[in-house]
């Protein structure tokens, strides 16, 4: 087995590619089990989290199936079809994405300036609370979602401005499918992770600027990733 130890930022992208670099190449057979998320863990030198975003990728695309309290097994299919027919689908253009991104640049920008100015004791609560419970599903990446819309929008509610909160409850369904196909396609990555909470932090710590240099770099870092997966 062919496992190279990883520190780079891209961590999921990275174990993502040799984990089906394993599968292409023979080493785990269709309908072999992969060696397990501690196993793996040990063997890239990084987070469980890492690790079980990239399976959850392969999961996506139905190059591996997960059953409950047996372990993950490379799919069947890969011997009929070969695991170059199987490719990531994006559901949303890049445009779609850019769109997006020129939206939350307009909004969410001014929301954390408001937010970090008069948000109270109970808003920075909320907002830790969506924080954790995005924690909490880092690896079912459609409840993570969730958990991510909810806290941008409780990061508006703490704007005390009622026409943002509008505006954003007002696009939930597209707001929702922009993040759920991100996280789908990119992968719940503890970068991801630790962004949210470092913005979460700039909030507490009445420091608009940072945060809003935080959010604008991971909407940059979002977008390079899809550009290279439309190549």
């Amino acid at each position: 087995m062919n496992l190279n130890s990883i520190d780079k930022q891209n961590v999921v992208n990275i174990v993502y590619e040799q984990l089906k670099e394993n599968i292409a190449n023979g080493t785990w057979a269709p309908g072999s089990k992969i060696p397990s998320e501690t196993e793996l863990t040990k063997s890239f030198n990084v987070s469980r989290v890492s690790i079980r975003s990239a399976i959850q990728r392969l999961r996506d695309l139905g190059i591996v199936v997960t059953y409950q309290g047996k372990g993950t097994f490379v799919s069947e299919n890969i011997g009929k079809n070969g695991i170059n027919d199987f490719g990531i689908i994006i559901h949303l253009s890049e445009e779609e994405f850019l769109d997006m991104m020129v939206f939350r640049q307009t909004i969410e920008y001014k929301c954390l300036e408001l937010a970090v100015e008069k948000a109270t004791n109970e808003d920075i609560k909320n907002i830790e609370e969506a924080l954790n419970q995005m924690i909490r599903y880092r690896d079912d990446y459609k409840k993570y979602s969730v958990a991510d819309f909810n806290f941008h929008l409780e990061i508006a509610k703490a704007s005390k401005n009622q026409v943002f909160v509008k505006v954003i409850d007002s696009i939930r369904d597209i707001y929702y499918k922009y993040l759920e196909e991100l996280n789908r396609v990119i992968g719940v990555t503890l970068e991801s992770i630790e962004v949210h909470l470092q913005i979460f932090r700039s909030i507490q710590n009445r420091d608009a600027d940072t945060a809003k240099k935080l959010l604008s770099n991971a909407m940059k870092d979002n977008i390079e990733s899809i550009k290279k997966i439309n190549d």
